[in-house]
């Protein structure tokens, strides 16, 4: 009887080290060696460097808030783009916290822009807190506050969020989007010392 609970057990044990070794240690090892080969940029959190120092991340928002940058969308996630906090704000339709922040920030943007028609996703949170892109009607909605800010001609301003536009992958698969931590960094790139 002992030797039918050896022999049952043996082949039991076996396949539980085995598969703990093909798919705890030599899977994820193929898989990261892949990812650093094909794409290592996307592998290693698709950095962006600056003289040798991180300074953000493509896929990461960041909260660009002063006046001369294009700004991007209110963040739920901690204190704001905290990528260990992230998560929507869980508010919903007849939330009257939600009502009320909604309403103070367009309130604060037809102060300064009275005419113009608010893009949504300039008052709204994403979902995950972390989007680091705005539709391209937010980023337009900009160009004239930054080209008073700034002095610069604001057709330039919108031939550069033009050039920024990434559309939908193969042509439908999401909507067109405007990276701003990227267009800020060509907007930079004008000649305009950052101040953030």
């Amino acid at each position: 009887m002992n030797n039918d609970i050896t022999s049952s057990l043996r082949p039991a044990i076996v396949m539980t080290g085995l598969f703990a070794v093909l798919l705890g240690v030599a899977y994820p090892l193929a898989m990261t060696g892949i990812g650093q080969a094909v794409f290592p940029s996307q592998a290693n959190g698709s950095l962006v460097m600056d003289n040798g120092k991180v300074v953000g991340s493509t896929v990461i928002g960041q909260a660009f808030t002063s006046e001369r940058y294009f700004n991007t969308r209110l963040s739920a996630a901690g204190d704001g783009y905290s990528g260990l906090a992230s998560s929507g704000s869980n508010l919903g339709p007849t939330s009257q916290v939600l009502h009320d922040r909604e309403k103070e920030q367009v309130a604060n943007m037809k102060a300064a822009e009275p005419n113009k028609a608010i893009p949504a996703d300039l008052v709204t949170t994403s979902g995950s807190g972390l989007d680091p892109n705005i539709t391209p009607e937010a980023a337009f909605y900009q160009v004239d506050r930054i080209a008073r800010v700034r002095n610069v001609e604001p057709e330039a301003l919108r031939r550069l969020v033009a050039g920024s536009v990434e559309q939908p992958l193969l042509g439908f698969i999401g909507e067109p989007r405007v990276n701003v931590f990227e267009l800020n960094r060509r907007l930079d790139g004008l000649g305009a010392k950052p101040t953030q």
